[in-house]
């Protein structure tokens, strides 16, 4: 049976960290996993739990969560609060590393009953909650043993999902408690194929990345919440009689641990203010024994300021039953709170929190809040547009006041701003959220024999989904039999589909259960974002998979595929073929129209095939660029360069996605090392309705933008047959056929024959490239790529675009030569350069490369841009 076990550093019964755990535990408990918890209590010596029995703590918890702890700790001489506490402040704070034996003997023995516990249980998933929190740094030391030891022992993959609330540099900054940066003394992150990172949100993400800059695997997985509004029901109708809160009362809830960092005298203060014009009361959940010193300095407070009547401590309150799954179990919970209040209060201290669980859960709920400034406040909910009164003071201000006040007694006012925050909330944290993180990273198994996975990322393509399903459904192996289904899958990118894409393609999943197929969604539109979340997707679900299994210690394959394009019967198994034989970073496929497409059109056909001619040449002697119609990347390659990038421009005033995402994408991974290899056996039938449907914008040379920005149109017809057998449309005069061809080379060759020389200069040395430019013209374009380099300054080509300058004044320096040897190698009908733009064409000869440089360096016009045309669909 799947078996997770988690432990939680924060050592109380119930808080933000334990609610968290419960959240996620509960996908894997979906998903038929059996859960045990460790609450921590012999862990944090300053909770006053350390060896303390679990008594009534199950029932604050869902009933198939198990209370769990490490065993027989207190057998370990010497293990105890005070030695914690001592190992915390002279070992991290101070640096004193007198303690270090001792430390070193109770690891190891915390590791060998952390072992002997998972192997009692059979672990197969581990969730360490707040782990890296270097408050006991030998429970931290001994889980990052016991999951090395245990990991090899049972070849498991990352089968450990390590999460952070609050990291040193987030909780209690600037006291010296984890000792100065970079943390000399706090055990370092384990870079692990066993483990992976998850923080809260981007900014904890950067800070760990800053500090633990070898660590790979760091997600960002927010706090989710379950955005349903809470409403009084005849289950908790009473919550207010029962703790003496008046119906007409205006309630202000607090859930929190009442200890002197959670600012709670800041509400009671906020009561006082508000209390001569309103009759308002505080609720505060929380667990009073925790701290009783900081509870007597509330209540005296409270008296003090003549409110105590008005201020209710209510104890401990289940979770949200909606979060966890708490069946309820005769207790209040948190939703009940909820369910009866006006506002949600979160005065905390300005450094001690991470993200505000309770600001969540009242967005979630339906509940408008007020908050402190806290540090991250913005971060997490402040830059996304979420209203709230906001203390930017020590204590509450009469304007702040005013504020609550007005909110308090505007019923409009507070449903409006209730519905807004409710909106953002499903948008930004919803439960989904977690859902599809964990589903990508642990919870959709990769098969054992997996070898590729084949990214198709689909926008309204229910015509043309069922043929090309059909084509990889029937892919064949190199002796012809059909190709075996267990080494590939699809991962199905859904963008947003209004059409029967999404059922069409889990209809064919479920009618050929040989072959693994997965549906996904990207939210945000763009085939670039679509395919950078496929290839995420199937990336870091096949790290996950267990050593043993058969693929494991071969080389995996992200595979791209075009949702209008069908691939040939042996596409994949000679992909496969080539890129284990070359040991290549990226296989390159082979692109063709269909000649019969064009019957009764030979000036177009005349156009295309010598595009393709050009193509073939130049992808047989430096390998090619991905086209996303077809490629491979060897997963590692892809990693290393952090997976498709997502580059915006600016697109009539608003932002696009850029879409020449897979070309940069394999500049990327050449400029690291990779190799790139032409596999033209491996071949992908291009839908025509690229050139139909866009003729007018490629005879101009407009096919995919103008200006220097490449943008994705939509280039299907009204009515397509999912065959690309749409009516033949008409030919190019003569005229619109030299155009067509002109734009058509122009974008070929700076990109094809140029770019990989400025990427590699060394290729000029080597005999092919040698032979094919000639010695006379290979030694130039070395010598000239060596100057504009030292000229430009530029060491490096590979962020987007900063190649187009320099490729297109290598292109009007050696067009002629340049022609001259494609005329050689392609055939003569390639002909020769088209004309020079007119600015360019009366420049004295002497001048010429100073104004080709002015030229291509006019970024405000972009006419360089148009003149090669952007991106020609040929």
């Amino acid at each position: 049976m799947a078996m997770l076990w988690g432990v939680s550093f924060d050592a109380t019964p119930i808080s933000g960290v334990v609610v968290e755990f419960v959240k996620i535990a509960r996908h894997f408990h979906d998903r038929g996993y059996e859960v045990h918890l460790d609450l921590g209590y012999d862990i944090k010596a300053d909770k006053n739990r350390f060896f303390r029995p679990y008594h009534d703590e199950a029932r604050l918890l869902p009933p198939w969560v198990r209370l769990s702890r490490i065993p027989a700790l207190d057998s370990i001489d010497g293990y105890d609060a005070s030695l914690v506490t001592a190992v915390l402040q002279e070992v991290v704070e101070k640096g004193d590393l007198r303690l270090m034996p001792e430390v070193e003997r109770i690891t190891d023995a915390i590791c060998e009953r952390l072992l002997t516990l998972w192997e009692e249980i059979g672990v197969t998933r581990v969730l360490v909650e707040n782990g890296t929190l270097p408050e006991n740094i030998m429970v931290t030391r001994a889980l990052q043993r016991a999951i090395t030891v245990y990991g090899a022992r049972h070849g498991l993959g990352r089968f450990v999902l390590w999460r952070d609330h609050d990291l040193m540099w987030q909780s209690e900054p600037g006291n010296g408690k984890y000792g100065s940066p970079p943390y000399p003394h706090v055990p370092p992150l384990l870079d692990s194929g066993h483990l992976r990172y998850l923080a809260l949100h981007e900014r904890a993400r950067e800070l760990t990345q800053a500090w633990a800059p070898h660590v790979r695997h760091i997600d960002v997985l927010p706090n989710a919440f379950p955005c349903r509004v809470a409403e009084v029901t005849p289950a908790n109708a009473s919550f207010r009689a029962a703790h003496g809160i008046p119906a007409g009362a205006r309630l202000i809830a607090r859930t929190t641990r009442i200890i002197p960092q959670k600012r709670i005298d800041r509400d009671i203060r906020l009561v006082a203010a508000l209390a001569p014009t309103m009759d308002v009361r505080l609720f505060v959940a929380g667990d009073t024994g925790e701290n009783p010193g900081e509870y007597r300095r509330l209540t005296a407070l409270a008296a003090g300021l003549g409110v105590s009547e008005r201020i209710v401590f209510g104890g401990w309150l289940t979770p949200d039953t909606e979060a966890t799954g708490v069946a309820p179990g005769g207790g209040w919970s948190v939703r009940d709170l909820l369910a009866h209040a006006d506002l949600v209060s979160f005065l905390t201290s300005y450094d001690y929190e991470s993200y505000g669980n309770p600001v969540g859960e009242a967005i979630a709920a339906g509940v408008p809040y007020l908050t402190s400034d806290y540090e991250l406040y913005s971060t997490v909910y402040g830059d996304k547009g979420f209203r709230a009164p906001v203390l930017r003071d020590d204590l509450p201000t009469p304007t702040f006041v005013s504020e609550v006040a007005h909110l308090l007694n505007d019923d409009t006012l507070r449903a409006a701003t209730a519905e807004h925050n409710h909106r953002l909330g499903e948008q930004h944290f919803g439960r989904t959220t977690a859902a599809e993180l964990l589903d990508r990273l642990v919870l959709t198994p990769m098969g054992a024999r997996t070898r590729l996975s084949v990214v198709l990322p689909v926008y309204n393509e229910a015509a043309n989904l069922p043929a090309v399903l059909d084509s990889l459904y029937g892919q064949r192996d190199l002796d012809g039999g059909r190709l075996d289904p267990e080494l590939y899958e699809i991962v199905l990118v859904d963008n947003n589909s209004t059409d029967d894409t999404v059922a069409l393609a889990k209809r064919y999943a479920a009618e050929h259960p040989d072959l693994a197929v997965h549906v996904v969604h990207e939210p945000e539109q763009g085939v670039s974002c679509a395919r950078r979340t496929g290839m995420l997707f199937a990336a870091e679900r096949s790290t996950g998979r267990p050593a043993t299994a058969p693929a494991a210690g071969e080389r995996f394959y992200l595979v791209s595929a075009d949702a209008d394009c069908k691939v040939d019967p042996r596409w994949l198994s000679t992909l496969l073929s080539a890129m284990d034989g070359s040991g290549a970073a990226i296989g390159v496929c082979d692109y063709y129209y269909r000649e019969e497409h064009f019957a009764g059109r030979p000036r177009l056909w005349d156009a295309i095939e010598r595009t393709l001619r050009c193509r073939a040449m130049a992808f047989s002697l430096f390998g090619g660029f991905p086209d996303g119609k077809g490629f491979a990347v060897e997963r590692e390659a892809h990693d290393r360069v952090g997976g498709i990038e997502i580059f915006y421009q600016l697109e009539h005033g608003r932002f696009v996605n850029h879409l020449s995402d897979d070309w940069d994408f394999g500049i990327k991974v050449s400029a690291l090392g990779g190799s790139r290899v032409y596999v033209p056996g491996s071949r992908v039938e291009i839908n025509p309705r690229r050139v139909d449907h866009a003729l007018d914008e490629v005879i101009e040379g407009k096919a995919y933008g103008s200006h220097g920005t490449i943008v994705i149109r939509d280039i299907r017809p009204e009515a397509d047959d999912c065959g690309g057998e749409a009516a033949p449309v008409r030919d190019l005069t003569e005229e619109e056929a030299l155009r067509a061809w002109q734009f058509s080379i122009k974008d070929f060759l700076p990109k094809n024959l140029l770019l990989p020389l400025l990427l590699d200069p060394e290729l000029l040395a080597t005999a092919p490239v040698r032979e094919f430019f000639g010695d006379e013209l290979a030694d130039a374009l070395r010598r000239r790529i060596a100057e504009i380099v030292d000229e430009m300054r530029i060491v490096d080509f590979t962020p987007i675009h900063a190649y187009k300058t320099p490729s297109f004044r290598l292109y009007f320096e050696f067009a002629d030569e340049l022609f001259a040897r494609l005329r050689a190698a392609a055939g003569d009908d390639i002909g020769f350069p088209p004309p020079l733009p007119d600015c360019l064409a009366d420049i004295p000869r002497e001048r010429f490369r100073e104004f080709v440089h002015y030229y291509c360096e006019d970024r405000e016009s972009g006419e360089a841009h148009d003149y090669f045309g952007n991106g020609g669909v040929f």
